[in-house]
Parts: structure tokens; C-alpha cells; sequence
């Protein structure tokens, strides 16, 4: 049995957009490696992340849960107890399991994972991460921030401050390749998780690549009318957040745009050196390869930035699925597809199960073949006063936020680019009562209490914004890099 199992290859970016792969029908971004598992695997083109945030859409991937029952709702959150990890369940039938970059995992641990390199956004050891540690070692131990300059410069583009050899970005395919090209007994699958830290803010991408798209020809962020009255109170806190609430420069927009659209590509170029070492080697068309992200990133779309969302900017994600056999060459489905689906299409792929809970996904070869029945996906960020929902189905999402005592309907017929809510509409009526529904029942199932009141929604009291200007404004630097300038930041 363990002869015939499939490898299997799950490649993850950070804060990527469902409209980057140039297939898919961006004109601008080039992708040739995406572009080759898109023609040769399903491209999933309705799919969402389970949270519009970090860890918890990490926490729903690994446990194949919505944060519903992960309890995950957050950055600050930890993952559950006492629960199998997909992974784990993995490495339990015969799989040799690594991870490589970034896992974002509270509180740091394997999860399955029998060996891991470790490579994360904030380090506190710069002992405990492998890529600080392999940059230090090359010369670079002046770097300050590995991954970009953050705080005040969290949206502000700016070229990486190591060469491409030694970009975080190329670090990880890297050593995906090295995986790969490991020898290992003949009759042991393996699974291998690489994840980039990239596109994720700030916008660094190495020499030559940040010249690779030029500002003027970036398309504008998608402004409609009234584009601040489908902003929740987590739109106005990040843009304070992230410092870009005090007023809109489109030509820096699209310069976030061009090193955006950098950092995808340069992504690009390590799937495509990873692509080729599975061919070379001889296990390209045994292995099943996943590709997404944990969500998007809004990039000035309503003039907004970051996450935190349930737009599709921020909410929808990209998702290609290649295997030969399982999944069609060239394959689109439409069908909402979610994040939490990749546990149980890894699963069945390897003969695997998990005893410990349900899982809310489903095998996404059962999706595509439309033999798995869906009327939504969802999607979850914080609870109690400050939750956010989402029910997405095929014709209609709905959203739910409680700081701002709101509601939205957005037709994905008739708008599918989400310029207007319907909800309040009398036209909608019925679409509205339908997916409030779908919303509530599935949060009273999952007990999520602090939701409800009764069989409909609880109030809770309106979100506010500081009245200074200043108060909020995100500060991220690394306590171990050294910042002292004697004379100046002793005086």
C-alpha cells in the first residue's frame, strides 16, 4: 500500500490575492510556474480562507476546522488541545513529514511535523529561527529586519536588503529542492510543506526582481462608489495600524502594486526550481501538489490595506491542485472551495484519517467532480463584540460584523466585483433572510454563543476609533537587533 501512496507537496504564500496568477486572467503578473500547475492541475477559483488572518487560518488548514470549532479566532490565539493535526495523522500511516518557513503556529511546536526549518516574521531568538541564524552566518548579521522594514515602513516598498541568493524567499526553495533531491527508502511517501513569508508586507523583493514591474504601468486599486461604506471597524483600524489611514497616494500604490507583484513572481521562480527537481528526480506525477495561500491582501482596493476582511480581496484566495488521475488537466471549478478542504483531499490522497474530531472540509477532487454537495463556505475573525462572519455560496455572500451592528449581501452574479451591498435592499429580501440564516444556524451549532441571542444576532456595542490621530500605530522591531548608535541613542 505505502508504494502506490502519493508524496504529497503543499506550497503556501502569505497574504496572497486570488486575481495574482497570470492563467487565471491577470494580464499583468507574470507566472509561469503557477501558470504550469493551473494547465496541468484544477484550478479552484472560489476559494476562501476559513479566517482573514495569520494563525487562524493556519489553525483551520492543520485541523481541518473553522474557527467555529478550532476556537482560533485570531493572531492571539492558541491552537486547540488535544486534537490530531492532518500532519500528524500523516506521519501516523507511514508518511516522512518536514516543514520548511513559516508555520505561525501558537505556541510554536511540530504538529506532526517529524523535522522543521524554521523561518517566521518576528523572532525573539535569532538562534531559534534556521533562516536568521543560515543569514547571519553569510554576513548579514547587520540586518535588522530580515524580512523588511516594519512598523512605519510596513507599506512603504523598499528592495530586500540581502542579495537573491540569500533572500527569505529563495532560502525556502532552496531547501524544498534539497528535500526533494534527499535520498530515502523507496517505499516511504513523504510530505513536504514550504511556505513563503511573501507577498506578505513589507513589499521587499531582491535585485533585480523590484525592477521586474515599474509603478506607472500597476493597475489602480478597485475604488467604487461610496468605497467607504463597505469599510467594518477592522478596516479602519488597520489602515491606522498599518499608517496609511491619513490620506491616498495612488503612484505609491502602485509601487506597492510593482514590488507586490515582484514578490509573487520571485515566489514564482522557486515553484518553478522545485517543479523541475520533482521532474528530474522522477516524482512529478506522484506526488499531489497544492498550492495557496493563508489570504489575500486588499493592496488599496477601497482604500484599504492588509487583511481582515471578508471582501474577496483579502478573503479569496488562490488554490491549484495538481495530480494526475485525481484531478483534471486544465480544470476550473467555481464551486466555493475553502482552505479547510486541504486536509481531507490530503488525507484521502494518502489513506489517511483523523479519529480525534470532524472535519469540516471536503476532498476537493470530490468538488470538482461535483460529487460533494455545498451550499457555503465560511469564514470567521474575533468573536463576541468585535466577530466578523462570512457565508459565501455560489450566487450570494453574506457578512456579518458586530462592532458595527452590519450586515452586507454582495451579488457574485451581478457584482462580482463587491461595489455594492444589497443588504437593506427590499429587493434582496429574501437572499438576505436565506444567508443570514445559513450564518446563524451553523454558529449555533458550533455553539458560538457569544454570537447570538437566541436564534439571531446579539448586540453588542459600536466599535470606536481613538480620537487621536496617532493612537494605534503599529510598532514591530526584532529585540535582539542591534540599534544602539553611541552618542546618539544613549544621549
Amino acid at each position: 500500500m505505502a508504494a502506490t501512496r502519493p508524496n504529497i507537496l503543499f506550497l503556501l504564500t502569505d497574504q496572497q490575492r486570488f486575481d495574482t496568477v497570470r492563467a487565471l486572467g491577470n494580464p499583468v503578473i507574470k507566472t509561469p510556474a503557477l501558470d504550469r500547475l493551473a494547465s496541468e492541475g484544477t484550478a479552484f477559483t472560489s476559494a476562501y480562507t476559513p479566517s482573514p488572518v495569520c494563525v487562524a487560518a493556519r489553525c483551520s488548514f492543520t485541523f481541518g476546522q473553522y474557527p467555529f470549532h478550532t476556537k482560533c479566532y485570531d493572531n492571539g490565539f492558541k491552537f486547540p488541545e488535544g486534537r490530531t493535526s492532518f500532519v500528524e495523522a500523516l506521519a501516523r500511516s507511514g508518511y516522512r513529514t518536514h516543514g520548511i518557513g513559516k508555520c505561525h503556529f501558537v505556541p510554536d511546536g511540530l504538529y506532526g511535523f517529524q523535522t522543521r526549518e524554521r523561518q517566521e516574521e518576528i523572532v525573539r531568538d535569532p538562534q531559534g529561527d534556521d533562516y536568521v541564524r543560515f543569514l547571519h552566518e553569510q554576513g548579514f548579521k547587520h540586518v535588522c529586519d530580515p524580512h523588511g522594514i516594519r512598523g512605519e515602513m510596513y507599506y512603504v516598498p523598499q528592495p530586500a536588503q540581502m542579495p537573491s541568493r540569500l533572500h527569505p524567499t529563495n532560502w525556502v526553495g532552496e531547501r524544498a529542492v534539497h528535500f526533494i533531491e534527499e535520498k530515502r527508502p523507496p517505499n516511504e511517501p513523504w510530505y513536504l510543506y514550504a511556505s513563503f513569508i511573501h507577498p506578505h508586507p513589507p513589499f521587499a523583493p531582491p535585485n533585480p526582481w523590484h525592477k521586474l514591474y515599474r509603478a506607472p504601468m500597476m493597475p489602480l486599486p478597485k475604488m467604487p462608489p461610496d468605497a467607504e461604506a463597505l469599510w467594518t471597524l477592522f478596516n479602519r483600524k488597520q489602515n491606522r495600524s498599518k499608517y496609511r489611514d491619513a490620506g491616498l497616494d495612488l503612484h505609491l500604490i502602485r509601487c506597492m502594486r510593482a514590488y507586490y507583484f515582484a514578490c509573487i513572481s520571485f515566489i514564482d521562480f522557486q515553484v518553478g526550481r522545485i517543479l523541475k527537481s520533482l521532474e528530474q528526480t522522477g516524482q512529478l506525477d506522484r506526488t499531489l501538489i497544492v498550492y495557496s495561500s493563508d489570504h489575500g491582501e486588499l493592496l488599496g482596493d477601497y482604500g484599504c490595506f492588509g487583511k481582515r476582511t471578508m471582501l474577496d480581496s483579502a478573503c479569496r484566495v488562490p488554490l491549484l491542485v495538481r495530480q494526475p488521475g485525481r484531478f483534471a488537466a486544465g480544470g476550473r471549478c467555481e464551486k466555493p472551495a475553502s482552505l479547510v478542504d486541504i486536509a481531507p483531499t490530503c488525507l484521502n490522497a494518502a489513506g489517511a484519517k483523523i479519529d480525534s474530531h470532524a472535519l469540516d472540509g471536503v476532498d476537493l477532487a470530490d468538488l470538482a467532480l461535483g460529487r460533494a454537495p455545498r451550499e457555503a463556505v465560511y469564514s470567521q475573525l474575533m468573536h463576541g463584540p468585535r466577530g466578523l462572519y462570512m457565508a459565501c455560496g455560489e450566487r450570494w455572500k453574506y457578512i456579518r460584523s458586530a462592532a458595527d451592528r452590519r450586515e452586507m449581501l454582495f451579488d457574485r452574479l451581478e457584482d462580482p466585483a463587491e461595489t455594492r451591498d444589497r443588504a437593506g435592499v427590499g429587493f434582496f429580501k429574501e437572499p438576505l433572510d436565506k444567508m443570514r440564516k445559513r450564518m446563524i444556524d451553523t454558529l449555533e451549532a458550533a455553539g458560538e454563543t457569544d454570537a447570538l441571542e437566541g436564534s439571531a444576532w446579539k448586540t453588542h456595542p459600536l466599535g470606536e476609533m481613538p480620537a487621536n490621530p496617532d493612537d494605534g500605530l503599529m510598532v514591530q522591531d526584532h529585540p535582539w537587533a542591534d540599534t544602539n548608535l553611541p552618542g546618539y541613542t544613549d544621549a
